[in-house]
């Protein structure tokens, strides 16, 4: 069931992940991390179709969903890092038409760190009307804010990645979006198979199909959605059902569809191989100095996240979240990586990647069988703390002498 290798000493990340298919009916995934550089893990297994018959193979790609967000907010730092973009600078200054229903004083940072009050787009959104960049850009451009920007903040899973892309778009010199940005400022010079709207030539057999929660999975998985967010979502009034609910889809497993797999949703849409995800956060976790990230730009990425004044409690996912810059940041209710200096991203059903830079370690794993963890899915946790009790025996064993 299980392909690819791992470093000496990191064996028990590969029997965890053989583990997940006997143990935690893992259907197909991939996992990868790196340490000080090396790439020490790199796995993949069980199948890439729904119905069990079709290996993942070594370049099956796959919907990370929101684990998206790292590498779109990666563009944007990349951007910041040549002057682009500041991030304490109003939206408007770089996009004046930003700057409708109350928004003219919202920052940069206040829109990636979640406290926009944009989580919700009022407008209808769908297959048809988000492949119109122009008419994108129309509508996130007048909306109104939920609530007043900097003072709170709640999940703005999928419209953040269209904010992102519409800035980039006006501050870079030749007008690219965030998915061509992407693909020739990062994926390209690093070597990464990911991408932001899959390209029209690309194998459709080579893209794992996911596979939404059953009525099984559903009855004994649902207890872990926080009990507040779980009832939010069946109240069509509340700010979460608003946020999930547009575009309306049958279920998160919809963006897999053709339809939106050739969309750029740079917070939700992002297909790729699981290993590029682990090489972009490998250069982040070691310096970002590959694709030009420079040392400011890094400190920043590395800061520990702020509270709005409101406190940090989401108002979307109804837990206490921290979000800096675009990606999420340790909290106490979700901590991964060492310190607090870690950055990274978790994603619908189960997928999470992240740089660690005091360990000088990325890591990345995604699944084609959601779950319906927030946090910490099992398959996905079984992964990281393995990955971690490796890293910390490689390093208490000295280095072998020099001398005779």
């Amino acid at each position: 069931m299980v392909e690819g290798h791992v470093a000496p000493g990191f064996e028990s990340v590969r029997d965890e992940f053989e583990r997940n298919f006997r143990e935690r009916r893992e259907l197909g995934a991939a996992v990868a991390a790196y340490h000080r550089g090396e790439k020490v893990v790199d796995l993949w297994g069980g199948h890439r179709d729904r119905d069990g018959t079709k290996p993942w193979e070594e370049d099956t790609m796959v919907l990370v969903f929101s684990t998206s967000k790292g590498l779109a907010a990666t563009a944007v730092a990349l951007a910041h890092s040549r002057g682009l973009i500041d991030y304490d600078e109003r939206v408007a200054a770089y996009w004046p038409q930003f700057a409708q229903n109350g928004k003219e004083k919202v920052t940069v940072r206040q829109l990636l760190g979640h406290e926009a009050g944009l989580c919700a787009i009022d407008e209808r959104l769908s297959s048809r009307n988000l492949g119109d960049t122009a008419e994108v850009d129309r509508i996130l451009a007048a909306q109104t804010p939920a609530w007043r920007p900097g003072t709170r903040h709640g999940y703005h899973a999928l419209s953040i990645g269209w904010y992102e892309s519409a800035l980039i778009s006006r501050v870079d010199p030749d007008g690219r979006r965030l998915g061509r940005f992407f693909a020739e400022e990062i994926a390209e010079p690093l070597g990464l198979e990911f991408y932001f709207g899959l390209p029209s030539d690309m194998r459709r057999d080579r893209v794992a199909r996911i596979k939404a929660p059953d009525p099984v999975t559903l009855a004994r998985e649902f207890r872990n959605v926080p009990p507040q967010m779980a009832r939010a979502f069946f109240n069509r009034q509340s700010l979460t059902s608003k946020v999930f609910g547009n575009p309306r889809l049958r279920s998160a497993a919809t963006l897999d569809s053709s339809r939106y797999r050739a969309l750029e949703i740079p917070a939700g849409g992002g297909i790729g191989q699981v290993r590029s995800i682990a090489r972009a956060y490998s250069d982040l976790a070691r310096g970002g100095h590959e694709i030009g990230i420079g040392q400011a730009t890094l400190d920043e990425l590395t800061a520990p996240a702020t509270e709005p004044s409101g406190g940090a409690m989401d108002l979307v996912l109804h837990v206490p979240t921290m979000f800096s810059l675009g990606y999420a940041k340790p909290s106490e209710v979700a901590p991964f990586g060492t310190s607090e200096t870690s950055f990274g991203h978790p994603g619908a059903g189960g997928s999470f990647a992240f740089a660690d830079p005091d360990a000088e370690v990325s890591f990345a794993y995604a699944m084609n069988r959601m779950g319906l963890y927030l946090f910490d899915d099992p398959r996905e946790k079984a992964l990281r703390d393995a990955l971690y009790e490796c890293v910390a025996a490689r390093e208490s064993t000295p280095a072998p002498s020099s001398t005779g």
